[in-house]
């Protein structure tokens, strides 16, 4: 019998658990630790944040699912990693915390044979000054939690633009030098567009995005050339597009180093510093690793071994210029060097570099995108992830066959705005792969033109309220879930 178990569940850890359980015998035992007590769709979130969703909408409760499937659950945090066992338990183990129940604030050993790391990130708002969701007229879309704060604040501000006399500035973008997720917050930002535009309040707005790509429409992703109707054009002139036809300002290359009540300060890559007023801002946070400890038999810290702020996999951190990076430097199985039995998918892996070119001020901040790792690549990279721990659990083999690098594997990021069967339009952006293989793509900026698209319409606002369906239904795992795709 193997014991597999699963840190986090978010979606690559609750796609792994699910794989996991639906393939294995119930001979083995397949345990999820996790301190949230809910399931959440995070791309929903945004609809959250301007009102159209509750959040009650967009989660469900994990325990009575794990606990009908076969799943044992565990509603506590990690602390540490001991992953040739310790002189407490002989055995592999991760040290966790119960945060919640009877149990909560004691903690526990817990065994392990095989070990899948899907905690994410932390979402590290101290890493900027000031950046705290709900304090300082800031919000955040990053949790289900957040995203109802935001839209209290929104809907306030929305009522006081009724009657004032003076237009309110509304910031969103990125609020720390390296932060990601810039997807979010463009999405964001064209949905409170269409949402004041729809209230007949757009004119009382001034909104306006600021961020740290050197160029509009970077994504993390060193942008896009992308075959936009007839026409092949670089994401930088279709997000332009898109902006100056909602009238929605722009702040690029720009780092933000503090938030004070109602005032960002930031600094550009041409060293000056910045100061930006308003009402209301929505900035997305740097993520980091969680700063966990990893403990040999004899109690040293071998931290080293399976941490590099994520989790080290298998893909090749040798310092190097940007210029000399491959496509082959990203990892095809998120499997530890180190420790054969433990694994890291979606955002809980240490990229090899960053995607975006690395770029700093005049005074040495470095301001560009960290590479982008929600979403699609999250599902997909922890079935694979699943799919190697059941070959060997189940044919002895050690050889991992499921493979899947972002240098081979795309994906499809769609920004719908607004909502309801007929009032949103989406924008739909598809890229192949996600980081970029100049060599086999030499002319079209390291991607497959026709692979990599981009649409604005209905059916692409249509395509996104039927993903929230989808795949909350795959998530609750019910008839016949694993043939929707990840």
């Amino acid at each position: 019998m193997a014991k597999v178990v699963v840190l986090g569940a978010g979606i690559a850890g609750h796609t792994a658990a699910a794989h996991l359980r639906r393939k294995l015998s119930k001979d083995h035992e397949v345990v999820v630790v996790s301190p949230n007590s809910n399931y959440q769709w995070v791309p929903s979130n945004i609809w959250v944040g301007i009102g159209k969703m509750t959040s009650k909408q967009i989660i469900f409760p994990l325990e009575p699912l794990y606990k009908r499937k076969g799943i044992k659950f565990k509603q506590a945090k990690v602390v540490d990693f001991f992953p040739e066992g310790s002189s407490d338990l002989d055995k592999a183990h991760v040290s966790v915390e119960y945060v919640a129940g009877e149990k909560k604030g004691t903690k526990e050993l817990v065994d392990y044979d095989y070990l899948i790391n899907a905690t994410g990130p932390k979402l590290a708002f101290d890493l900027t000054p000031g950046l705290n969701p709900g304090k300082n007229n800031t919000y955040s879309v990053c949790t289900y939690g957040h995203a109802t704060e935001a839209w209290e604040g929104l809907e306030k501000l929305i009522q006081k633009a009724k009657t004032s006399n003076e237009k309110q500035k509304i910031l969103i973008g990125t609020g720390h030098p390296k932060a990601t997720c810039q997807g979010a917050a463009f999405e964001y930002i064209l949905n409170v567009e269409k949402l004041l535009s729809d209230l007949k309040v757009r004119d009382k707005f001034d909104v306006k995005w600021i961020s740290n790509e050197y160029e509009l429409g970077d994504f993390g992703m060193d942008g896009l050339l992308l075959k936009y109707g007839s026409k092949n054009i670089p994401s930088s002139e279709m997000v332009e597009m898109l902006f100056r036809d909602r009238n929605i300002d722009w702040i690029t290359e720009a780092g933000v180093t503090e938030v004070e009540d109602g005032k960002v300060h930031y600094e550009t890559l041409d060293g000056q510093k910045h100061t930006e007023e308003f009402d209301f801002a929505m900035l997305i946070p740097a993520f980091s690793g969680h700063g966990f400890k990893a403990y040999d038999k004899a109690n040293n810290d071998i931290t080293d071994k399976l941490f590099k702020g994520f989790m080290i996999v298998d893909a090749d951190y040798t310092p190097k210029p940007h210029e000399e990076w491959t496509v082959q430097d990203w990892p095809e199985t998120y499997q530890n060097p180190s420790f054969s039995n433990i694994f890291a998918p979606g955002i809980a892996f240490a990229p090899p570099h960053s995607i975006s070119k690395p770029r700093k001020s005049e005074s040495g901040l470095e301001i560009f995108p960290s590479p982008p790792r929600t979403g699609m690549p999250s599902g997909i990279t922890a079935k694979l992830v699943a799919d190697n721990i059941i070959d060997i659990i189940n044919k002895g083999t050690h050889e991992l066959h499921h493979k899947g690098s972002l240098g081979n594997m795309g994906a499809a990021c769609i920004a719908s705005a607004g909502y309801g069967a007929f009032t949103g339009s989406g924008v739909s952006i598809t890229t192949y792969p996600i980081v970029p293989d100049f060599k086999k793509y030499p002319d079209s900026h390291g991607r497959k033109l026709g692979k990599t698209f981009g649409e604005v319409g209905l059916a692409g606002h249509w395509l996104k309220l039927f993903l929230h369906y989808a795949f909350l239904y795959k998530a609750k795992m019910k008839p016949f879930w694993w043939i929707i795709p990840e």
